[in-house]
């Protein structure tokens, strides 16, 4: 839920719109830099030991099921948020409940997902806590966006 009202951003919106400044800034740094893909896993174990004890736990089981499932994607920070990349382009996202003020952590794809199934699908998924059953469910979603 936005708090953003006549049409400004609220704090929190700003607040991610910066963290994704620095994460572009940290890009460009990096881009050179030998182990990039070290330093941007270290920035997502860093962006989800930073959240409440319910959240974390729910983000490190995303976390380790994604890498798990598809180990060629990239993990990387995404307007503060766990992000998974494939070939530069984010496939899918973690964001937790408290980021703006939500109800339910959650689950995305973005367009780079190969999701799609007829004229309309689902492609973000409330998760209040993860069984085996949502284990298997999101690794079968994440073998079905990376395929080609």
């Amino acid at each position: 839920m936005s708090d953003t009202t006549e049409g400004r951003m609220s704090a929190t919106e700003r607040a991610a719109v910066k963290a994704r400044s620095a994460e572009l800034r940290a890009e460009k740094k990096r881009a050179a830099a030998e182990d990039k893909a070290s330093a941007e896993l270290q920035d997502v174990l860093d962006a989800i030991a930073k959240l409440p004890a319910d959240e974390r736990a729910v983000a490190e089981r995303v976390h380790a099921v994604v890498l798990a499932t598809a180990p060629q994607l990239q993990a990387r920070t995404w307007y503060g948020m766990p992000a998974y990349a494939l070939d530069g382009k984010v496939i899918c996202w973690f964001k937790n409940a408290s980021k703006f003020r939500d109800h339910y952590n959650s689950l995305g794809f973005e367009n780079a997902a190969a999701l799609d199934e007829g004229t309309m699908w689902p492609i973000v998924y409330a998760i209040t806590d993860i069984s085996t059953a949502d284990e298997e469910r999101i690794a079968a979603l994440v073998t079905r966006a990376i395929a080609s």
